[in-house]
């Protein structure tokens, strides 16, 4: 418990230090968001007006704080192209995204750890010859070119879905579902492959390992060995790996969205960017930050509970 809360407190000091930056870094940016905004004939008065209305006539760390505050309170600011809440904009989008990386992520897990045991069972046959070209292919294969093929064959061909008609996510769940699963298929393949080759990796250098040898000495079965304690060990690198692989999804699904049509984080934050939409791209990088270290304290949490050395700092 006391780790779990230490690195709860390290997320949120992160997370302070990482919405202080980004706020910082968008006061720094060359460019005023009202001029573009108004456009190039508007009135030295008019530019006032609206700086004022937006708050931006304010000093730096007074807006810093009611930005800070507005995290707790849902209260995240006004957008300089929309001009509706920023939270009001986002909220669907992101419920969207989210839940397109929580799938691929599930899938990942899922399917590269089994893959990855049944590969170390493989090596050195000619199914490892087998496994090895269509895992590199599936890590060289771009996700928007995985993404074109399967709107093309389930899309167009077998009419499962219809590409570039994302249903809606509470007026039809079950087609939205459907739809994001295709999606996260196409974004999942190359990081499932990545995963596949890291278990293997990690398994096969456990077995080499001198306690495996002692176990196999005393009559214990390989296979027994393998499930009973190379799984185990073999789970804590893996797991960070995974870790990484859910804090690059978010990122990884903005490409996804823009093949598959879908509605989600990755339009509306390249839209924002060009519009110098200061206050949602601020609250979106925040966001993506959050998912990372978010992911990277999972991690960490699910490591010291298979191991719990690590939570004295041992070596593994």
């Amino acid at each position: 418990m006391k780790y779990a809360l230490k690195r709860v407190g390290m997320l949120l000091v992160t997370m302070l230090l990482v919405s202080f930056l980004t706020f910082l870094a968008f006061q720094l940016v060359s460019g005023d968001p009202v001029r573009t905004m108004l456009g190039t004939e508007a009135t030295e008065a008019q530019i006032a007006a609206l700086r004022s209305e937006l708050g931006l006539d304010r000093p730096f760390f007074v807006r810093y704080f009611d930005w800070l505050c507005g995290f707790f309170t849902g209260n995240l600011g006004t957008s300089f192209s929309y001009r509706q809440p920023v939270w009001d904009l986002i909220s669907s989008k992101l419920e969207i995204t989210l839940l397109l990386s929580l799938i691929s992520f599930i899938l990942i897990t899922v399917t590269s750890i089994p893959l990855g045991v049944l590969s170390y069972q493989w090596v050195g046959g000619p199914m490892d010859w087998v496994r090895t070209a269509f895992n590199q292919l599936c890590m060289a294969v771009p996700p928007f070119f995985t993404g074109i093929l399967i709107s093309w064959f389930f899309g167009i061909a077998l009419r499962v879905f219809t590409p570039g008609d994302f249903p809606g996510l509470h007026t039809n769940p079950a087609g939205a579902l459907r739809y994001l699963f295709f999606a996260a298929v196409c974004l999942s393949i190359p990081r499932a492959a990545m995963t596949v080759r890291m278990m293997r990796s990690t398994v096969i250098s456990e077995m080499n390992k001198a306690y495996v040898r002692t176990a196999i000495s005393r009559g214990n079965d390989r296979r027994t060995v393998l499930m009973a304690h190379v799984l185990k060990n073999s789970l804590v690198s893996v797991v960070t790996f995974l870790g990484q692989t859910m804090a690059e999804l978010v990122g990884g699904s903005v490409v996804v969205e823009q093949v598959f049509g879908i509605p989600g984080l990755g339009r509306l934050l390249v839209t924002s960017i060009s519009h110098r939409d200061y206050p949602v791209v601020q609250t979106l990088v925040v966001i993506l930050a959050f998912w990372v270290v978010l992911a990277g304290t999972l991690a960490d949490l699910v490591n010291q509970y298979i191991d719990p050395r690590l939570r004295l700092g041992g070596a593994v």
